[in-house]
């Protein structure tokens, strides 16, 4: 009788173990195949890569290699399936891909704004110097061909004193490519705040309108608390397992109202957290100011990306109908140049001032907790994680290695695109940036 005794326990405990294993992947299941689905489908039908070699680079690794993957080129969606569990995203032409959640596909794929094309874009960035360019053709050449400095490079363009003075690009990419920002789409949110500010739709020193904060001690945190990343919001950017970077991205409807809803940890303004959700709470907040989606999509348009000379812009949404700020603009490797340019003019490009006075100082000041890191949206050098890279360089990262380096004291902007996953396979971009500036 004992040991049939024990025997049911031992059973019980296994069963229940399955059982937890069995719920915990199904919970796991929207997360791998949603970020197959969606990076696939943007990588095909925005960028107009292969998807193949996709599935062999951006795809290859953890369960996510494992999904299967149907791409329909007559609908422009992508069905990524692992076990049971299955993922669809969808393509709008101007609009990019959104991962379909919670909402019948053909009525969100009928959500579509009038964009307005412009055919008389200015190209605002000229040729640099002819010795400069001469002198970085091997290091674009080492980089990008060679990989002598690690990672996967897409894209790789160098502008000094305002003009190009290296551009290369890998294999099947090219400058009309989009690609894709990953976190560097944060710092388009800032600009955007900034444009804002300067129009006097906004105050980011002022607590924040936002209904579900007022009543409680969230109703105490600015605009700029959330810039700087010192909101005191709970929050988990592990992009292991079901950490809240990734349900936010590859679950929630509305990802803004997802991370907007976490309680308060610390006193706003007092901690300093990288937080993905923190950026999405503010393009929600920014759109928020106008009457419908498609007059705020029309002022991103015709205030940010059109005086840059940015043409088609895809700042991809998700489900809400609001632009994904943390991570999914597609632009090209010369947009993003001259966005880091933007910046290395105090916010003029082309003759025309974009942003505000002040607010590209105000973007590098650091965030009082952040230890000379971080700005607004923007990370700085102050802390010298880059050794070998002056301390007022400042710039825009994404996941797996996409950078704009601005480095006021050397006139530079330097744009990296490509696959650099830590830790095995990450580019040494410390020793890259110090070799450019030898080089100068």
């Amino acid at each position: 009788m004992k040991k049939h005794r024990i025997s049911r326990i031992v059973l019980a405990v296994l069963l229940a173990a399955i059982l937890g294993g069995c719920l915990y992947l199904n919970s796991l299941l929207p997360i791998i195949t949603g970020y197959a689905a969606k990076n696939l489908a943007s990588a095909v039908f925005v960028s107009g890569r292969d998807a193949s070699e996709v599935e062999k680079l951006d795809l290859h690794f953890s369960f996510i290699q494992y999904t299967r993957n149907k791409v329909d080129y007559e609908h422009k969606t992508v069905t990524s399936r692992f076990l049971w569990g299955k993922s669809v995203a969808a393509y709008r032409e101007g609009y990019g891909v959104t991962l379909l959640r919670g909402k019948n596909k053909e009525a969100f794929l009928a959500q579509i704004f009038p964009l307005q094309a412009d055919p008389d874009f200015p190209e605002l960035l000229p040729a640099g110097d002819p010795e400069t360019a001469a002198r970085l053709e091997p290091i674009a050449k080492a980089f990008v061909d060679e990989k002598a400095y690690n990672g996967t490079p897409f894209a790789f363009v160098v502008l000094h004193k305002g003009g190009v003075v290296a551009e290369r690009y890998g294999s099947g990419i090219g400058p009309e490519t989009k690609l894709l920002s990953w976190s560097m789409g944060k710092s388009f949110t800032s600009a955007l705040a900034g444009i804002m500010a300067g129009d006097s739709l906004i105050d980011i020193h002022a607590p924040m309108d936002i209904p579900e904060w007022q009543a409680d001690e969230r109703r105490t945190i600015t605009l700029s608390d959330l810039l700087q990343m010192q909101s005191g919001l709970e929050w988990n950017e592990d992009y292991g397992n079901r950490s809240d970077v990734n349900i936010m991205l590859h679950q929630a409807e509305d990802m803004g109202l997802y991370a907007q809803s976490k309680p308060l940890e610390h006193a706003p303004g007092t901690f300093w957290y990288y937080s993905s959700g923190t950026t999405n709470i503010v393009m929600r907040y920014l759109r928020g100011k106008f009457a419908s989606d498609g007059e705020f999509l029309a002022y991103m348009r015709e205030r940010l990306f059109k005086p840059i000379g940015i043409d088609n812009p895809y700042f991809e949404t998700d489900m809400s109908g609001t632009p994904v700020g943390s991570s999914y603009l597609y632009v090209t490797a010369r947009d993003y140049a001259r966005f880091g340019q933007l910046y290395l003019n105090d916010g003029c490009l082309g003759g025309v001032r974009i942003l505000p006075e002040g607010w590209v100082d105000y973007t590098v000041t650091p965030a009082s907790a952040s230890e000379g890191g971080y700005g607004a949206f923007f990370w700085l050098n102050r802390n010298h994680k880059l050794p070998d890279v002056p301390e007022d360089m400042y710039s825009c990262n994404g996941h797996d290695g996409q950078q704009i380096y601005i480095i006021p004291s050397k006139e530079l902007v330097v744009v990296i695109l490509g696959y650099s996953p830590k830790p095995d396979h990450v580019i040494d971009f410390n020793g890259l940036l110090k070799d450019i500036i030898a080089a100068l």
